[in-house]
């Protein structure tokens, strides 16, 4: 009888401790860093990529407040593709500021959850370079736009401070590859640090 007083008092102690951290309002901040892998879909026969790692680095503030949250983010991203197009292969690298806007819910107490968001993500261009095989000289040029837009589905868990997230991202703007146009695709495995939490 005592026994299952005491763990019926240790449910509703956890319980309410969990209702109380996710319904008050909070503030966190971090950095971030891990890898990525870039695809860029096929479009016609002629036209193909492989998937190449890239990687990010950057920062996360976190606003929260009856189990949902807003996570903004800023980071440079590497994203890299061989594209073969008329029996030619090109080395793209596309380096960006990359700015997601992040809507979700988080469930969790004692420092441990899981989450659950999806959002837009801005990238601006900061370079536009290319490498050309040398067995190919007739590769097309990467001609792609300054400002792009996506959008991210994803999950994370939080261990204390750390915090890993697995994401994937799908472009909703095409760019551009001398006559052809397509989509970037990509999975990203980060890890971030908890600075601040208020």
């Amino acid at each position: 009888m005592m026994k299952k007083l005491i763990l019926s008092l240790f449910v509703a102690l956890a319980a309410a401790f969990t209702a109380k951290a996710q319904v008050l309002p909070n503030f966190q901040f971090g950095l971030k860093g891990g890898v990525n892998l870039a695809s860029i879909p096929s479009v016609n026969t002629a036209f193909s990529s492989n998937n190449k790692a890239g990687y990010l680095a950057g920062a996360w503030a976190r606003f929260g407040a009856l189990g949902f949250n807003f996570q903004p983010e800023v980071y440079f991203t590497q994203k890299s593709a061989d594209v073969t197009s008329n029996g030619g292969e090109t080395k793209a690298n596309f380096t960006s500021i990359d700015v997601p806007l992040l809507f979700g819910a988080k469930v969790g107490a004692l420092g441990i959850g899981a989450r659950l968001y999806t959002g837009p993500v801005v990238s601006f261009a900061l370079n536009k370079s290319q490498s050309f095989s040398q067995a190919v000289s007739e590769a097309q040029a990467l001609d792609y736009k300054d400002q792009n837009f996506a959008w991210q589905v994803g999950a994370g868990l939080d261990l204390k401070a750390l915090s890993f997230d697995l994401r994937y991202e799908t472009g909703l703007t095409s760019q551009s590859y001398g006559s052809t146009s397509t989509k970037i695709n990509l999975f990203s495995l980060s890890i971030a640090y908890r600075l601040i939490k208020i």
